[in-house]
């Protein structure tokens, strides 16, 4: 088990667990894989998600209402990994939720279940020691996000910290979706190079394929979320919301001069 992309760019998708139900987030994980997602971030629910834009706030007070919390995550991992061996499984979280269960409890249960790696929006590099520490002895992954304000002193710092990937962000702010690429990605995802052979994936703002050919012509890989979790939020539970996840992953990773005929028939 390992963060690496099978596909050449990668896909790495963002779901909030428990938006609107379990049930409903096991069928679009599994249909967003079987559509070539290569990494699934499995977003941890939480009360105060100030780095994300209202799409996902809203699938947060959702997943919370359904009763979801981490340990609910966690089993939703080990579920996915008897399902799909390949994946990577990502546990993106705020820090609180991790405290709150205890570092080393949630390291060593995120292991047992099956995941491969740990995103915390909210832990700067800088405090991480005792965090790298734990994940390191439970065999999972830290991956860091790397903003264009980043100054090459602290860029360096990220990519020393981060395993299987480096998450680059598009541009400042929250989440949400776009009708451009930034134009900085393209240096940022240059300036992180200089420091890490490890591949880098870039996310906010991505929602359609002319945004995600854009984007991995320079990247290796782009990270989609807002886009996906509007698509839940719009279809609704079960297969639906599944079968909506998996024609929208189709529609992203087909080459743009494809969707133009398709749309044009």
């Amino acid at each position: 088990m390992a963060l690496t992309f099978r596909h050449k760019p990668g896909l790495v998708t963002y779901i909030t667990c428990g938006d609107p139900d379990l049930d409903t987030s096991r069928e679009v994980i599994l249909a967003a894989i079987r559509a070539g997602a290569d990494v699934i971030e499995l977003g941890v629910p939480f009360s105060d998600p100030v780095a994300d834009g209202p799409v996902i706030q809203r699938a947060s007070e959702r997943a919370l209402h359904s009763g979801t919390t981490l340990r609910s995550v966690l089993q939703l991992a080990r579920e996915i990994r008897q399902q799909q061996p390949q994946v990577g499984l990502l546990v993106f979280s705020y820090l609180n939720p991790i405290i709150r269960f205890g570092l080393e409890s949630f390291a060593n249960e995120a292991n047992r279940n099956g995941v491969d790696g740990v995103l915390v929006t909210d832990l700067p590099v800088e405090e991480a020691a005792p965090h790298l520490q734990i994940m390191r002895r439970h065999q999972l992954e830290t991956v860091f996000l790397a903003a264009p304000t980043s100054p090459d002193e602290r860029i360096k710092a990220i990519c020393d910290a981060s395993r299987g990937f480096v998450y680059a962000v598009s541009r400042t702010g929250i989440t949400g979706t776009r009708q451009e690429v930034a134009a900085d990605a393209s240096e940022l995802v240059k300036r992180i190079k200089q420091f890490t052979s490890l591949p880098v994936a870039v996310g906010f703002g991505i929602s359609n394929a002319q945004q995600f050919a854009e984007v991995t012509s320079f990247a290796d890989a782009a990270v989609v979320g807002s886009g996906i979790v509007q698509v839940i939020e719009q279809a609704g539970r079960g297969q639906a919301a599944a079968d909506a996840v998996h024609g929208f992953i189709s529609d992203l990773l087909r080459p743009p001069s494809q969707t133009a005929k398709v749309t044009t028939t």
